[in-house]
């Protein structure tokens, strides 16, 4: 290879703090939906998405959850898997994971290296710069592709499906887990309009397994699979479950699917969880039945009973008790309000919450306002945050028409000191739960666990 010019090496990024910073640093370019600039990108690059075999998966939640099942029900059955999802709880390397160990820093860096030219190109284009999520994508890809070569790539959707920039790959199979009102302003504002965003993830020829409940999103999806002449497995219809025994360690659910029926133990708690467990117990049965994956019953098993996936109704602290779970939008509440009594014994709950200004606060605050005996509304340290006082606001509008006319309302925008006053009002009998945008569990998940590499971002 011939000698760098001074240019090339002025455009060197020197070390990985240095790629994270140049990725972030695309952050402001936004989500702007559309496949040019990947498909330009990954073209520059010797299209190496076509050398690989995905799982594709889309939906409003469970995605992440969905995805930490199959990563880890295949990789106990000896396959190789590279993992690739968003956002990350707590560090950026989280969401490039090849048999769920994090990309390595130095890899990172060098493949960030190889495609900062290609996307200076394309930025004096009339096709603008990539984005952050783009250019994440296409190291995905690289890392996959170049460096560790998977047996099959599980493989998460950032933002609805027909125009996500992960659409850009055929998948061997594809999951749409549910759908829901989020990212209306991008999707849609009904079910109908997000149901045909996310079915642009089916590809002609390529199953679809859903877990979908709405007669209009099923609709959409019949008709969408029908026009691809794909096949169609859904929840209720081609595969069914049974919830048998809940606690707060484990789960079990019978799975009846169209081939056989069995029993599966998992340690996400809620039922939420079962459904999403179900969805991939049927992806899986689809691949051993049509593709021949050689798929041992007890090795899935074990793989659905060790699945974790942090920020998830996870307990993170004892004494007291703390909870954190995720819930962003209103599909995602009331899971939560429904998981919550039904897996723990508690005297008082204390929630603290802190949300983005894009979401569908009205709708959150009907599932959980019901279930709360104190409030502590805070700020997440991030630019699109949801002013608490505001979120006071709201709550006290709404907060008589559930009956909490006694609901304890506290606003501390700094969500240090929220969390304090979360942990000293929690006694012994009670449990605290942290709850809203993952931006702010990353950071309070990292205080808690004191976990000092901790990076958080989209």
């Amino acid at each position: 290879m011939g000698e760098s010019t001074d240019k090339e090496m002025d455009s060197e990024l020197k070390d990985y703090k240095e790629a994270v910073e140049w990725i972030n640093g695309l952050i402001p370019f936004g989500i702007r939906p559309g496949l040019e600039r990947i498909e330009l990108l990954l073209e520059h690059l010797g299209n190496p998405h076509r050398r690989l075999k995905f799982i594709h998966v889309a939906g409003t939640n469970g995605k992440g959850s969905s995805c930490a099942f199959l990563s880890r029900t295949l990789l106990e059955c000896g396959y190789s898997v590279g993992t690739f999802t968003s956002p990350y709880i707590t560090k950026f390397t989280n969401r490039f994971q090849y048999n769920l160990e994090d990309i390595p820093e130095a890899t990172l860096h060098e493949l960030t290296n190889r495609i900062v030219p290609f996307v200076r190109e394309i930025a004096d284009s009339e096709l603008g710069s990539p984005t952050m999520f783009e250019v994440s994508t296409a190291i995905a890809i690289l890392y996959f592709a170049e460096v560790c070569y998977p047996d099959v790539v599980v493989w998460e959707t950032g933002l609805g499906g027909r125009m996500d920039v992960t659409n850009i790959v055929t998948p061997i199979i594809s999951l749409i887990t549910n759908i829901g009102t989020d990212h209306t302003d991008v999707l849609g504002d009904t079910i109908e309009l997000i149901a045909k965003e996310k079915a642009g993830i089916i590809k002609p020829g390529v199953p679809v397994i859903s877990c979908v409940g709405q007669p209009e999103a099923i609709a959409v999806l019949k008709e969408t699979a029908a026009k691809h002449n794909s096949a169609l497995y859904l929840l209720g219809e081609q595969f069914h479950f049974d919830r048998k025994q809940l606690g707060e360690t484990l789960q079990k659910i019978s799975f009846h699917g169209p081939f056989r029926d069995l029993d599966i133990d998992i340690a996400m708690l809620g039922e939420h969880q079962c459904k999403n467990a179900a969805g991939v117990m049927m992806v899986l049965e689809v691949l051993r039945q049509y593709m021949a994956f050689n798929l041992d019953d007890k090795e899935m098993l074990h793989g659905f009973q060790s699945t974790f996936w942090a920020g998830r109704l996870e307990l993170v602290s004892e004494q007291p008790r703390i909870l954190l779970d995720g819930a962003h939008n209103p599909e995602g509440a009331e899971s939560l309000s429904r998981s919550i009594p039904e897996i723990y014994r508690y005297s008082k709950l204390n929630l603290m919450m802190g949300m983005l200004a894009n979401k569908h606060h009205r709708a959150y605050l009907k599932h959980i306002l019901p279930i709360v005996d104190t409030l502590i509304l805070t700020e997440p340290d991030f630019r699109r945050k949801m002013d608490a006082q505001a979120l006071f606001d709201l709550v006290v509008e709404l907060r008589d028409s559930y009956g909490k006319t006694n609901l304890e309302i506290i606003v501390e925008r700094d969500w240090r000191k929220a969390l304090s006053l979360l942990e000293s009002r929690t006694e012994r009998e009670d449990l605290g739960v942290v709850t809203g945008t993952l931006y702010m569990i990353s950071d309070v998940r990292a205080t808690l666990l004191h976990q000092t590499d901790s990076e958080k971002g989209w």
